[in-house]
């Protein structure tokens, strides 16, 4: 009987001699008109992008500025705290995404806010490339990494929100549940008690998660809080307990889903195009052109 322990098992490896992977380009959408969110979410990604892999940010446009890609630009919210903001945000994306060909541009999109926004199954009505949001990511990674997640939110209306997402993807019965830090998004920058008072908040938060409620990965609840990840990191690494943050966890997603050629389905309801077959002019397609033509 041959010993298992010197028998060499078969491997593959990539070599210098493979052909480099094609180009991705990612699209990361900001629905929020706060650009400071969307270059602190730039900025966490440099040390983890992929090889042959560039990430652009897109802002959704302000009420007081014009869209980069529109004249006539339906403005955004400068923050994503509940169900309105959400439909309003996801409105202004696609106006600007959309007949403008910018979306078209890309291989894959990424939207940068915790939450089940409505911009996610528009987008994929829309786009060939496969989309996802940023607590899509964080949510299954951690299944996949842990007995337990717990959400670090920002808000009450975001902490109901957060729970009855985990519902709605499945995923209640792993749920150590969802702690806010009481601080409104935009405060997530500092506000009135500075940087380091908010950090302590979500810093404390993660505590609560992972010390009291038994969590053993801790999800990063906002866009803007990406670059909190170290913070949390100190308070509950100790414990042996992960933080994950949707927005690097998602680029990975995608570029494997691209790299596999597994875009999006062109079979059953999400392969009806809404420029296809006769029945385009019924659901919207004279719509659409009409954008167009005025971008």
């Amino acid at each position: 009987m041959s010993d298992i322990h010197s028998t060499e098992l078969p491997r593959i490896s990539t070599s210098t001699s493979t052909t480099p992977p094609p180009p991705i380009s990612i699209l990361l959408i900001n629905p929020n008109s706060t650009p400071s969110m969307t270059a602190a979410c730039l900025a966490s990604l440099q040390q983890s992008l992929p090889q042959a892999c560039s990430v652009t940010g897109f802002t959704a446009p302000a009420l007081t500025s014009p869209s980069p890609t529109s004249s006539s630009s339906i403005p955004s919210p400068s923050a994503i705290e509940g169900t309105s903001d959400g439909v309003l945000s996801a409105a202004a994306c696609l106006h600007a995404l959309i007949p403008t060909g910018l979306a078209a541009q890309h291989d894959a999109f990424l939207v940068a806010c915790f939450s089940a926004h409505p911009l996610i199954p528009a987008l994929r009505e829309e786009v060939e490339g496969p989309v996802l949001g940023i607590m899509e990511a964080a949510l299954y990674a951690g299944r996949m990494l842990s007995g337990r997640i717990g959400i670090v939110a920002t808000g009450k209306r975001s902490k109901v929100m957060h729970e009855d997402a985990m519902r709605q993807v499945g995923l209640a019965g792993f749920s150590a549940g969802v702690v806010s830090t009481g601080t409104g998004v935009l405060e997530l920058e500092g506000g009135d008690e500075g940087r380091e008072g908010v950090l302590g908040r979500v810093g404390e938060a993660a505590r609560v998660l992972v010390v009291e409620n038994g969590a053993d990965c801790v999800a990063l609840g906002c866009a803007g809080m990406t670059d909190m990840k170290g913070r949390c990191e100190e308070v509950v690494g100790p414990e042996g307990a992960r933080v994950l943050d949707g927005v690097g966890i998602g680029v990975q997603f995608l570029v494997g889903l691209v790299r596999e050629d597994w875009n999006r389905l062109r079979v059953g309801f999400m392969g009806v195009r809404r420029r296809g077959g006769g029945g385009g002019d019924r659901i919207g397609f004279r719509w659409w052109v009409s954008l167009r033509s005025r971008c």
